[in-house]
């Protein structure tokens, strides 16, 4: 019945999403973006990516099932390419399988897994891949991975059953889509050099470092203050039009000058008849002035952007 389905019925538009590593993901877009441009090409199907900085991006594919397939066919095939091309210099003697993460509503896991798993079962018995659901939802959001890992052909399968499950179970309720988070560990200062912590470990950061200093010698703080922990609070006012800058696409920017910062930023909400917003920043005489030059910064590129244009 389900090979039926797939042959004929399957025959719908889909939308799949992928979860990928940033170095996967420069591998799919290509030198100035040929790679993606000649799939979206060839394949008839929509791909989008979505924004960099992140250390994981997700691809969505949209379009008729034949366009999708043909287009996840040609993404499996470029990250066995690289696969191989890693092994040339490698001392490993067997090449580890393509694998790959869908990105898949919460709520129709349960369909996929099947009672007591009977259908996860079936789907890698069928297609000889490995496929594994996450238990745990992937972060602020109500979808799960999906872990594929398999030969080119039984990864195309495995997601056409997979697929063929989606469409008779649709989701229920809303979804909240993952979106990828840049990672920003925690920033400190020390002795006038900045450091990030990972684990049980303080890593140096060479470029933090220089941009404390020139935030420093921007300040109209003492210089001696470098060090001191007292908090103390400053006031900026920014214009209307420009605090969507400073704000970033879903907080995006607000949050990294406060992790880079480590600042507290708050912006007020607009006042009726104002031109201004009132942004409050919290914190060390040198979070102070980091946050402020990164603010700064953003408003110069900003400022500079709309003059170009």
């Amino acid at each position: 019945m389900d090979s039926g389905v797939i042959e004929g019925g399957l025959n719908v538009t889909l939308t799949i999403r992928l979860l990928m590593h940033g170095k996967e993901v420069g591998s799919i877009i290509g030198k100035k973006g040929d790679t993606v441009k000649k799939m979206r090409e060839e394949s008839g199907a929509r791909i989008n990516i979505s924004e960099g900085n992140c250390p994981e991006r997700i691809i969505t594919l949209a379009g008729p099932t034949n366009a999708i397939f043909k287009a996840f066919a040609m993404i499996i095939d470029k990250l066995e390419e690289d696969i191989s091309a890693s092994m040339t210099n490698s001392a490993a003697a067997s090449k580890p399988p393509v694998t790959l993460r869908l990105v898949v509503p919460a709520s129709q896991c349960g369909s996929l897994i099947g009672k007591g798993g009977c259908k996860i079962k079936e789907i890698r018995e069928m297609t000889g891949a490995q496929v594994q659901v996450a238990g745990d939802m992937l972060p602020n959001s109500t979808e799960r991975a999906i872990t594929i890992a398999g030969t080119t052909q039984s990864i195309i399968e495995c997601v056409r059953q997979i697929c063929v499950v989606m469409l008779e179970s649709p989701p229920k309720g809303v979804t909240i889509p993952y979106r990828p988070k840049p990672t920003t560990a925690p920033v400190i200062f020390a002795g006038g050099q900045a450091y990030t912590i990972q684990g049980q470990y303080a890593i140096p950061q060479p470029d933090l470092t220089k941009l404390h200093q020139l935030a420093m010698q921007h300040s109209h703080f003492p210089v001696t203050h470098e060090t001191s922990s007292q908090t103390t609070t400053h006031e900026l006012t920014i214009p209307n039009d420009l605090i969507g800058c400073i704000i970033g696409r879903q907080g995006a920017k607000i949050n990294e000058i406060r992790q880079m910062s480590g600042a507290q930023i708050k912006i007020a909400n607009p006042v009726e008849g104002s031109t201004d917003r009132q942004v409050t920043i919290t914190g060390t005489p040198a979070s102070i002035s980091l946050a402020q030059y990164l603010i700064n910064a953003r408003l110069t590129s900003e400022a500079s952007g709309m003059g170009s244009s």
